[in-house]
């Protein structure tokens, strides 16, 4: 029975996916009069489907892939589609700008619900990108992603074990008050990521999908929040022998590039992040920082409980968020490795 529910559900939200194409053809029909045809891939194998479109009387055929929005953490998957199977389209409801900009950098074809469409095949060059943005109606947010609810959720991606703890536990853990677990957990089962196996256990489903949902709304949500200030140092030839730095034990890791660096010896930062519980004083007196908005170092309060490694560094899984939130080839490229590394068999 739960087997059905969980088919129906997959199969409901293709369907409203696959609106979008229609939508898409549509608009671009009515603004350009070129007419496409669309063909699912009923097989549930590889790309979405495939789309023909006629243009200047040549026929371009493309492997579509379907999104509500393409998020900067699905864009490597996206390259490396386009390079295993060319050549891919992407069709969504809507893609954001500089992540427009990195798939015209890769030939990568797009076209949006609104009609706004790019791609280079045969000797043809389409770009439009006049079309307002049709805005899908907004879901009611649930408190698992909430600033509060993101701190949480972390913890429990880190940790599943957690999820199992007594609320006071928790909330003593990750500072959060009582009352707000239970909304949490609740949000959580209300948008399918946490299961009840009996009265006692509960377990993280889709585990995958709510990381990627975690890596977008930290962003918008929780960073902002925490941010501390940007830096640069007083003598910048810190800056190039960055590893050198002592950094406060159990108060200050490097997160982002740096983190990266050190944990695939491939990325060479342009920018430094640290995570702390140092103050802003603190952190000006002890690395001779100096306050600068136009600096190329970053800092945020530490946020969570736990770091158990002697690298000095954040979680792999923060690591990779910070990575494809920048979006940037380089930090796309190594956000991968570190997935591949640390990340694949826990999600």
């Amino acid at each position: 029975m739960k087997c059905s529910r969980i088919r129906e559900q997959i199969y409901n939200v293709n369907m409203k996916t696959e609106e979008t194409i229609y939508l898409a053809l549509e608009n671009l029909r009515a603004n350009t009069q070129i007419q496409g045809k669309w063909e699912h891939n009923a097989k549930g194998n590889g790309c979405h489907g495939k789309l023909k479109l006629n243009i200047a009387d040549e026929v371009v055929l493309y492997n579509v892939e379907l999104k509500d929005e393409l998020r900067n953490q699905q864009l490597q998957k996206v390259i490396e589609d386009n390079i295993a199977n060319p050549p891919i389209m992407v069709v969504a409801n809507r893609i954001f700008p500089k992540i427009k900009e990195q798939l015209r950098m890769n030939n990568i074809a797009y076209l949006e619900a609104n009609g706004n469409i790019y791609l280079k095949n045969k000797g043809i060059t389409l770009w439009i990108d006049t079309n307002a943005i049709i805005n899908p109606t907004k879901k009611t947010e649930t408190r698992a992603f909430t600033k509060t609810g993101l701190k949480v959720v972390f913890q429990f991606l880190m940790d599943e074990t957690w999820l199992n703890k007594p609320y006071r536990q928790i909330a003593e853990h990750t500072g959060t008050g009582i009352g707000n677990i239970t909304n949490i957990t609740n949000g959580l089962k209300h948008d399918g990521f946490l299961l009840n196996l009996n009265k006692y256990e509960n377990i993280l489903q889709n585990k995958k999908g709510l990381f990627d949902k975690w890596v977008e709304v930290y962003e918008e949500k929780l960073k902002p929040t925490i941010k501390i200030g940007t830096f640069r140092f007083l003598n910048q030839g810190d800056f190039v022998n960055w590893r050198q730095i002592n950094l406060q034990q159990e108060k200050t890791y490097w997160g982002a590039e740096p983190a990266a660096d050190i944990l695939t010896n491939y990325l060479k930062p342009q920018e430094l992040t640290i995570y702390t519980t140092e103050t802003r004083n603190e952190l000006i007196k002890n690395y001779k920082l100096i306050p600068d908005e136009t600096g190329n170092i970053k800092a945020y309060y530490k946020f969570w409980n736990d770091n158990d490694n002697h690298k000095q560094i954040v979680p792999p899984l923060l690591i990779y968020a910070d990575l494809i939130n920048i979006n940037d080839r380089r930090c796309l490229e190594t956000a991968k490795k570190i997935y591949d590394a640390y990340l694949q068999n826990k999600l």
